[in-house]
């Protein structure tokens, strides 16, 4: 029994001192940590230059915010030891690393000392949340550098303008290109507004520094990209207009209005109005004293020939400052059945862009001129020959004269360059082995010479590598007195 109670006296004592010895390890360790968070609190950042914090409460996310600023500046990666040393207590570190801080302390010191006072940094910081808040209000895509300032932005200049010459305009069609490597990278037709942008992947550039300008002008974009603005002729109105069905091309409409013979004051007949383009080629071709009768037998073809027809007159009237000749009517018809509407109407000639033109022309050929031209735009050579099978089944006093294609090949023809930009130069034959240290010698001069004389430079000249495809076949029927 009394061997128990010792026993037991003893595990008492044992977890005793266990218990004491915890609490001394606790109280250490709580001692350690207290130290740790006081030289935590007192340097707010371990870098090249220390910036102790402000305990003044007033303002003090302010100042934190701007001094955080200032020493992310000079900051630089931490070495290991730098990074234990700054959350050790000053009592357990070496003489060595004691040094080491004070030297990086008198380097913060230099580097506080250029921050500004308590007044300067909070009145600097409200002008940095002023400038933050209107930032969020201001229009995106770079507005701000454009109004302020941007890499074009300039004052208007008065330009001499020669006779006939007049400025762009708001409401006038332009072109802006971009052109890399002697290849348009961008081009873009757009109407010249008041207080619009022009936005391309290159950059932005507001119509305001367009307007007042003359034409064929080149101007920067906010990245620095020099985008050439022009105005847009009949051809490039007609390729970039919107469209329904497909277009009478440039190359094509040219070689029918050829075909056709048509001049000033001519009577035109058109069925198939389409979007719009063979009508403005007519129009032009007949001038104010002629008119062309254009007939649609779709609404949607017939209401966009219309819109981009008038597009065009109130663009041409702002650029040349007179009327584009209204002497085109649109009518929505079918030419099979639409006699009446040709009643008492003699034409010129006659242009027909339809699926099977063979079906109108017994209404269509009795109204034409002897002699004159019926040109017909045919996409499929199949086409052709039911227009040709038709022609030869009827009794239509009808001559077939020509069926052609025209292929439209461009051609790259530039001065040969180096890779460093520089001019290639021409390497003539030398008959003289004495005379070709001097060749050398003026090979070389001339490879200096920043405008080398004319024929020194070589050119390359081949095709383009884009190159336009198919597009119609035209046939050309006159008509003849049997």
């Amino acid at each position: 029994m009394a061997l128990k109670v010792a026993l037991h006296r003893l595990v008492f004592t044992h977890r005793t001192l266990t218990i004491w010895a915890s609490s001394q390890r606790h109280s250490r360790h709580r001692d350690l940590l207290v130290n740790l968070s006081e030289s935590v609190r007192d340097t707010r950042t371990f870098s090249g230059a220390a910036v102790k914090r402000n305990d003044n409460k007033e303002g003090t996310s302010d100042y934190s915010r701007l001094s955080t600023k200032v020493t992310s500046r000079k900051r630089r990666p931490l070495s290991p030891l730098e990074r234990i040393s700054g959350l050790l207590p000053q009592d357990a570190l070496s003489p060595e690393v004691m040094q080491l801080r004070e030297h990086e302390s008198d380097k913060g010191a230099e580097i506080q000392g250029s921050v500004p006072n308590r007044t300067q940094v909070e009145v600097g910081d409200e002008d940095i949340v002023k400038k933050s808040e209107h930032e969020a209000h201001s229009p995106p895509v770079g507005a701000e550098e454009l109004d302020t300032g941007s890499v074009h932005h300039r004052e208007k200049q008065v330009w001499a303008a020669l006779p006939g010459e007049r400025l762009l305009t708001c409401g006038e069609l332009l072109v802006a290109e971009y052109r890399r490597k002697k290849r348009v990278e961008f081009r873009k037709m757009f109407q010249l507004q008041t207080g619009a942008r022009l936005e391309s992947s290159w950059g932005v550039i507001l119509h305001n520094d367009i307007a007042g300008q003359p034409a064929g002008l080149f101007l920067k974009t906010h990245r620095g990209v020099p985008i050439f603005i022009r105005r847009a002729s009949l051809e490039d109105y007609v390729l970039c207009m919107k469209r329904g069905p497909a277009i009478a091309y440039p190359k094509d409409a040219a070689s029918m209005l050829m075909m056709m013979d048509v001049t000033a004051g001519d009577c035109v007949l058109e069925s198939g109005s389409g979007s719009g383009a063979m009508s403005l080629f007519l129009s032009k071709a007949v001038g104010s004293k002629g008119s062309v009768l254009s007939v649609e037998v779709r609404e949607d073809h017939h209401r966009r020939a219309v819109l981009n027809y008038n597009r065009w007159r109130t663009s041409w009237s702002l650029r040349r400052g007179e009327e584009w000749p209204d002497n085109v009517q649109f009518h929505k018809a079918d030419l099979c059945t639409a006699s009446s509407l040709l009643a008492g109407r003699g034409f010129h000639a006659v242009a027909l862009d339809l699926i099977n033109p063979h079906l109108v022309l017994p209404t269509v050929i009795p109204h034409l001129h002897p002699g004159a031209v019926c040109a017909v735009y045919l996409a499929n050579i199949t086409q052709v020959t039911d227009l040709l099978e038709g022609v030869r089944c009827s009794t239509l006093p009808l001559l077939c004269e020509r069926v052609i294609e025209l292929p439209l090949r461009e051609w790259v023809v530039a001065p040969a360059l180096q890779k460093d930009g520089r001019y290639c130069n021409k390497k003539a034959q030398i008959l003289d082995e004495n005379l070709s240290q001097d060749g050398e010698a003026s090979e070389e001069s001339d490879k200096e010479d920043p405008d080398p004389p004319f024929g020194s430079i070589p050119y390359i000249a081949r095709p383009h590598p884009e190159q336009m495809s198919h597009t119609a076949f035209l046939v050309k029927l006159r008509k003849c007195v049997q």
